[in-house]
């Protein structure tokens, strides 16, 4: 199984398989997620005291805090799925 870190700022990293959603936090629902998920004690924050700019969903129900613009997380596992590809072996056709 391939283990691959995510940055998602300020010196904190995921896992990115098991990243299920990257949302903002601005509408009502995120911010219900972000309490439910607190009341369970499955809320991560990882702002270091910043103002929480996007919520990562994984796919064991923790919710995480981040102070990185979603677009900006997203990219970056854009990016790190692009140089994995790049970097494996292409199949040739014949």
């Amino acid at each position: 199984m391939d283990v691959r870190l995510l940055n998602i700022g300020f010196g904190n990293t995921v896992l990115a398989n098991r990243i299920v959603a990257i949302v903002s936090p601005a509408s009502a629902p995120m911010k219900r997620l972000k309490e439910d998920a607190k009341q369970a004690n499955k809320l991560i924050d990882a702002t270091m005291g910043r103002r929480t700019r996007s919520i990562i969903i994984t796919d064991s129900d923790h919710v995480i805090l981040s102070g990185v613009q979603a677009e900006t997380i997203a990219q970056r596992l854009a990016s790190d799925g692009n140089a994995k590809e790049a970097a494996s072996p292409k199949a040739v056709k014949e």
